[in-house]
């Protein structure tokens, strides 16, 4: 039986040489980066030549950049710090319905310790409605955080203009790229970012580890405290071996990024043309302003999670959404935000490629999709009532 890996979104493949880069930092140069020895000197200097390589691919200055154990860890770094920092008095966040749990979760919790939300809704292609967000700024929001491009839908926000919209307001700008970095060009300058979150697990680097970008002269309260480590906003020995797979992941992102953007799209494109054929079948999010990889379909008449197990048995690994909320039972609160029914939602699939997938793993993908959601619809008691 083929396996055909389509669920990159929610994880990627560590590149083999992204783990030889890394393996002489777990054998033969163990230092502790904070020991003054030649060993800790030795671990010192990969972190900082990882620094400068992981910030040279956003166009920041090494100094802007935090290293953390993950993108949930920075997502909560810039929001709890951000809010902690400035106080209650002086905080209010905006952030869109369409956030990763990571932002959703923090900025809920927030509320309850008595910081104020607001929530930004999004149009039915998942766009951020600009509009409503100057509404938001104009009532006072301080701190907006807005991904810039969804993990279940692909779809990719217009950061430069939302950034520029906070700033007009004296507002700070958070994005979470932990789906885009790597894979299309970001410049935070540019764009008007001031905080960002990315990891290395989305590119072929290794799980747990992640980087907070802080513009110059910002300041947030850290969260962890203890020997002031990642310029005293990030305490803990630093994780050496990840940070090293980290930056080697971008390195290799650099060289290819453009190139593996043209293929992945031409094998989106081709796959959402031969899937969309399928009957009563639909895609969730914007049908262009969207990442290279990432398709979301839903199959009325189908249910979502016994089409993954059905897809697993033949040896296709996907997902109905985003992996870091598995088993909640709930409706995906990205497509509830898009306006979809609830028994639409039920039906969609996500597929996400990379840089591993071919053309045969399309054609595969495509003949047991395509089975599948014809025998779970023959199952269907509403496919019969609605015949």
């Amino acid at each position: 039986m083929r396996r055909v890996y389509v669920d990159y979104a929610a994880t990627t493949p560590l590149d083999p040489d992204v783990l030889k880069a890394m393996e002489p930092y777990f054998s033969t140069i163990y230092g502790n980066a904070s020991s003054i020895h030649t060993f800790g000197l030795e671990a010192r200097q990969a972190i900082e030549d990882s620094r400068k390589r992981v910030a040279g691919l956003m166009s920041a200055e090494p100094e802007e950049l935090i290293f953390t154990g993950s993108a949930t860890e920075a997502n909560n770094l810039a929001l709890k710090g951000f809010a902690f920092g400035e106080g209650k008095e002086k905080t209010h966040i905006g952030i869109s319905t369409i956030e990763h749990h990571s932002v959703l979760n923090t900025a809920r919790w927030l509320e309850k310790q008595g910081f104020k939300v607001t929530n930004i809704q999004v149009d039915e292609q998942g766009l951020v409605n600009l509009r409503e967000l100057e509404k938001a700024l104009r009532n006072g929001v301080s701190l907006v955080s807005i991904l810039h491009a969804n993990n279940e839908i692909g779809t990719i926000q217009p950061v430069k203009e939302i950034g520029n919209l906070c700033h007009e307001y004296d507002a700070c700008f958070h994005t979470d790229a932990a789906q885009s970095f790597g894979k299309i060009p970001i410049d935070v300058k540019a764009m008007n970012i001031d905080l960002m979150t990315v990891n290395a697990h989305k590119l072929y680097g290794p799980k747990g580890v992640g980087a907070l970008y802080m513009t110059k002269g910002m300041k947030i309260e850290p969260l962890l405290h203890g020997g002031g480590h990642e310029f005293g906003l990030r305490s803990g020995t630093e994780n050496v071996p990840g940070i090293v797979g980290f930056a080697k992941a971008v390195e290799l992102r650099r060289k290819d990024m453009e190139q593996e953007a043209q293929r992945v799209t031409g094998l989106r494109e081709g796959l959402e043309k031969r899937i969309l054929e399928v009957g009563d079948t639909y895609l969730n999010g914007h049908p262009t302003r969207r990442l290279p990889n990432i398709a979301n379909f839903r199959f009325l008449y189908v249910e979502g999670e016994s089409l993954v197990l059905l897809l697993s048995d033949e040896g296709v690994s996907a997902s109905t959404g985003s992996a870091c909320s598995t088993g909640s039972g709930e409706p995906s609160h990205v497509l509830v935000a898009l306006g979809i029914r609830p028994e639409e939602i039920h039906g969609s699939l996500r597929i996400s490629l990379g840089k591993y997938n071919s053309e045969e793993d399309i054609d595969y993908l495509v003949e047991v999709l395509q089975s599948t959601v014809k025998k779970l619809r023959e199952m269907s008691p509403v496919k019969a009532q609605s015949a």
